[in-house]
């Protein structure tokens, strides 16, 4: 039996990946990731349309994850680098006060939150720009390498030029 097996079956929080249990049973936690997986499966147009502008880290070379678990939220987008969560508001997003009790859960984790409207995303393409704005100075800790692989060639090149300089020395 795996540890998340045995878990979900002495209804205790397991030992998660990245320090990110949330204090959750491995029950709860394994409904919301199931959740999460089917809302990937069928995202709304909106998702859809902002998520063309976030995948392969496209804004600002920052990752994104979709209907990320977060606590006993399921978000819809999330920057791990800027600690960025963003909401698209729309039919679920119908009562104020269960949004505002949840935006202050998420911040508990020393996260901001940024909501836009469904119509923003529709008919605002640059509204993406706003998102940009609240990633801040937010730095990828794990860059993709380029295609060309030109970070590579420089590192490896800058490694030589300080092994000479010590040689020579």
């Amino acid at each position: 039996m795996t540890p998340t097996e045995t878990a979900k079956r002495t209804n205790s929080p397991p030992l998660q990946g990245r320090g990110r249990g949330w204090g959750l049973s491995a029950n709860i936690l394994a409904e919301l990731k199931r959740r999460a997986r089917e809302m990937r499966g069928r995202p709304t147009e909106p998702e859809k349309r902002l998520w063309s502008h976030l995948a392969n880290s496209q804004l600002r070379g920052l990752k994104f994850r979709r209907q990320e678990v977060i606590g006993r939220a399921i978000v819809d987008f999330y920057c791990p680098a800027a600690k960025l969560v963003v909401e698209v508001d729309g039919e679920t997003h119908a009562d104020p006060a269960r949004d505002a009790l949840r935006d202050a859960d998420l911040r508990e984790f020393g996260l901001r939150v940024l909501h836009v409207t469904n119509a923003d995303v529709r008919d605002n393409t640059e509204g993406v720009a706003v998102i940009a704005d609240a990633l801040g100075n937010a730095v990828d800790p794990y860059p993709n390498p380029s295609p060309e692989r030109e970070g590579l060639v420089a590192a490896t090149t800058w490694n030589l030029l300080s092994v000479v300089e010590a040689t020579d020395r």
